[in-house]
């Protein structure tokens, strides 16, 4: 009986996304398929980055092909597109950047730029091109999490190139200053610097901007959601009560000015201690998991409050890269897919296709 390309489509319709849950049929993810006696070939083209994953899904694909009759070989191609989606009404994307994510929280002290740096880091892990922005004025981090430092250089005296540090492109305001000044900026002057920052970069055909954002919802958190094209938000915070409830306000912030929530990170959830074993959960048990119900919003995991985060992070090689096959490690990279998932299935940007018009006094 000889094999159609009908027959090789139902067959890998038993095929789902680990994570949207789809068959790749359906979702017209599978292409270019060539059938030559017994040899089949396609492509298999997904919409975030899932260099972790593409063994197991192509086993998968070549176990579904050949349970047709009369396949011998089958040749998988699993290729991952990374488009821009929708922003904001009225905010033009950036140029050299699809995808913008915000990594906010409503206080300090939650290990939002710990986050932030390892989200970075597991997407870049995963195939994706990421960069990497320090929007904390009074308080960078990004420079120490990084092992980057000096002030960026400038090809044609108007656009910052970005530092790079494992595969990463980054810039901070922590580049522009002294490490010991103090930003003694009001509101209006950190919002206009840090839209310099954004704007004033030379971004690479990023796939991904992941911006650390100062804590709170002021003048420099309003800018970001008004002015700056953001895919959406990632909230990070703690099971701590306190922070459970200024965590509430960034995401009533975002919801406001209609960026999306991409998901909810709960940092410190559990210590582990290393002498006996005993879990305890010092900041309070499942705070974050509760309010991402509340709100119906997505938990994207919980990390535990441990000594190898912090000291990573310090030493300038997060935990994604100290320890890339660890547990923390896979946690931020499941983080990371979900992230990159839920910003798949959001509405595509076609900005692009429309043709911008001018007017002046010779038209």
């Amino acid at each position: 009986m000889a094999i159609t390309e009908q027959g090789l489509m139902e067959a890998l319709a038993h095929v789902r996304d680990p994570y949207s849950g789809k068959d790749y049929v359906t979702s017209r993810a599978v292409r270019n398929v060539t059938i030559s006696g017994g040899d089949v070939a396609f492509d298999v083209e997904i919409g975030y980055p899932a260099k972790s994953l593409v063994p197991e899904l192509r086993q998968q694909l070549v176990a579904a092909a050949k349970n047709i009759p009369g396949v011998e070989n089958v040749s998988v191609n699993i290729v991952s597109k990374i488009i821009a989606h929708t922003v904001q009404r009225g905010v033009q994307l950036l140029p050299g950047v699809k995808n913008i994510i915000a990594v906010a929280s409503g206080k300090g002290g939650v290990g939002k730029s710990t986050t932030a740096v390892n989200l970075a880091l597991a997407l870049a892990a995963e195939g994706a091109n990421v960069g990497l922005l320090d929007a904390d004025i009074y308080g960078p981090s990004q420079p120490l999490m990084t092992n980057t430092s000096g002030k960026p250089e400038s090809l044609d005296g108007k656009l910052m190139e970005p530092k790079r540090s494992m595969g990463l492109q980054i810039n901070s305001i922590g580049f522009l200053v002294d490490e010991e000044q103090a930003m003694i900026w009001r509101g209006p002057m950190a919002s206009q610097a840090l839209e310099q920052l954004i704007m004033q970069t030379r971004w690479q055909d990023l796939d991904y901007l992941v911006v650390d954002m100062p804590p709170g919802t002021g003048d420099i958190q309003l800018t970001m959601s008004q002015k700056v094209p953001l895919t959406g938000a990632v909230i990070v915070t703690t099971p701590q009560d306190i922070a459970l409830l200024d965590a509430k306000k960034g995401i009533n912030m975002f919801q406001k000015v209609n960026v999306p929530i991409l998901g909810l990170v709960e940092n410190m959830a559990v210590h582990i201690c290393t002498n006996c074993g005993h879990a305890e959960h010092i900041f309070g048990a499942d705070g974050g998991r509760k309010m991402a119900d509340k709100f119906g919003i997505d938990y994207l995991g919980a990390l535990p409050l441990a000594m190898s985060i912090r000291e990573q992070a310090d030493s300038g090689k997060p935990t994604v890269v100290a320890d890339p096959d660890g547990d923390v490690a896979k946690i931020y990279k499941s983080i990371a897919r979900s992230v990159a998932v839920k910003i798949a299935q959001q509405a595509k940007d076609f900005s692009s296709k429309f043709p911008t018009i001018t007017v002046s006094k010779n038209t």
